[in-house]
């Protein structure tokens, strides 16, 4: 009896010692993911701890971490088992951002000046409700069920959508929430930050302020390998540079997002692995130096903040969203954009419209274009920071489809030879959520 119990004991020692050898490491990572989590959710969208850790950090390890949210300082900490403790900051306008012990948090700071139209047109080009319009060659019992196909059935938490908006002809025709969000609610893009970063590279080509062509502007590359790579490469994941994105790991990415004072620097730094234009890989380092390489192009810092929103977000309407900072004061432009539903729909819409929002040109239609044409070495896959149906990925949806696209399943998806914008946001991605089956149900629905 005695041996037995000296092999459960040791048994559970290796147990014990196996679990601290291999998730130690990442517990810097959990906790941080979990306390900006926390800070962003709540300080943004107004949501409850328990919702956050409900909802958003119902994840495997994530949901180890322990949560504190500090209301009257605006913060909100996390650990796991009292190890790795971590803090994320509010600010408002520049929303949470995840700190280190160094960060000097009575330091000033810089806010992005942001303005609203004072616009009574309806959406998507003003604020005040939709008009109610019924098209004839609409299915809308089809409709209303493909949508509500999208849902988890009550009790379930299996599809975990969380909001679902069907635009079509610039008129919803369709829009359902879960339960705790409505059209107010803002929800995190995650990856879907990207297209929002490519967009300003479009506003500057327009601007005749920025060649995308030529070699991208890093002095740490014009002495290697790397100085031959262009702005072009970047926004086609095509640069050849080391780069490794698995977010169930210690990796690039999540070392990036999760202990990086500088965020647009961590791509800057690896080696070229590939000669530009020859490999394609997916990299939210290069998203981010695409930020850092837009900061650069503006005198002053409070120039780069007003930029995004001046040149794009406010003046299209999107007047909820928040791109939330590094330590450094860079836009996380790789995936921390938030945005209610409706709002994530009018970038869709000015996509679909060419470029043109309202009148008014934003960015050239060639842009469009160059978004939507697939990179040589993705497989049809991949644009110019959008994902493509063009290699038929999903095989009921029309081919010229093309969609942001973020983490557990965020999607903007644009239609043009249907007049439709899509827009899912959710907590579940392929395979566990079927977007072909819910794009299909709602193309279905609408009669050619």
């Amino acid at each position: 009896m005695k041996k037995f119990f000296k092999l459960i004991g040791f048994a559970s020692f290796i147990g014990i010692f196996y679990l601290g050898f291999t998730t130690y490491p990442k517990l810097d990572l959990i906790s941080g993911f979990s306390a900006k989590s926390i800070a962003s959710g709540h300080f943004i969208d107004n949501r409850s701890q328990e919702m956050i850790e409900k909802g958003d950090n119902d994840i495997d390890m994530i949901d180890l971490a322990k949560n504190q949210i500090e209301d009257a300082g605006k913060f909100a900490i996390a650990s796991v088992y009292g190890l790795k403790e971590r803090k994320a900051i509010y600010r408002e306008g520049l929303g949470a951002t995840l700190i280190n012990g160094d960060f000097d948090v009575s330091k000033p700071y810089l806010l992005p000046k942001r303005t609203t139209a004072n616009n009574n047109s309806p959406f998507p080009y003003g604020n005040k409700e939709p008009k109610d319009t019924i098209f004839s060659n609409v299915d809308y019992t089809k409709l209303n069920a493909a949508v509500a196909n999208a849902f988890d059935a009550k009790g379930q938490i299996k599809k975990r959508t969380r909001s679902l908006l069907v635009v079509y002809k610039d008129k919803i025709i369709a829009e359902k929430y879960d339960t705790g969000f409505d059209k107010s609610s803002k929800i995190l893009g995650w990856s879907m930050t990207k297209s929002i970063t490519s967009a300003m590279f479009g506003i500057l080509e327009k601007e005749k302020k920025y060649d995308i062509y030529k070699p991208a502007p890093i002095a740490e590359w014009k002495s290697d390998d790397r100085k031959i790579i262009t702005t072009n490469d970047l926004l086609h994941m095509n640069s050849g540079l080391e780069w490794e994105e698995q977010y169930d790991k210690i990796c690039d990415a999540t070392e990036m997002l999760f202990q990086a004072e500088d965020m647009t620097r961590v791509q800057l730094e690896k080696p070229a692995a590939f000669k530009p234009n020859t490999h394609w890989n997916y990299s939210s380092g290069t998203s981010n130096l695409l930020s850092g390489i837009l900061r650069k192009q503006f005198k002053t810092h409070q120039e780069y903040l007003d930029f995004w929103f001046s040149a794009l977000i406010d003046k299209i309407g999107m007047n909820s969203m928040v791109i939330e900072t590094d330590m450094a004061g860079n836009y996380v432009g790789s995936s921390y954009g938030w945005a209610t539903t409706r709002d994530w729909s009018k970038f869709g819409l000015l996509y679909l419209h060419k470029g043109n929002w309202n009148g008014e040109q934003i960015f050239n239609e060639s842009w469009v274009k160059y978004t939507a044409t697939p990179t040589n070495t993705s497989d049809g896959r991949y644009g110019g920071h959008f994902w493509l149906n063009a290699g038929g990925h999903f095989p009921d949806v029309p081919r010229n489809m093309y969609y942001c696209s973020g983490f557990q399943g965020q999607m903007v998806a644009i239609i043009p030879s249907l007049d439709l914008v899509i827009v899912r946001m959710g907590l579940k991605e392929n395979p566990n959520f079927d977007f072909n089956g819910m794009l299909k149900g709602i193309i279905e629905s609408v009669k050619k």
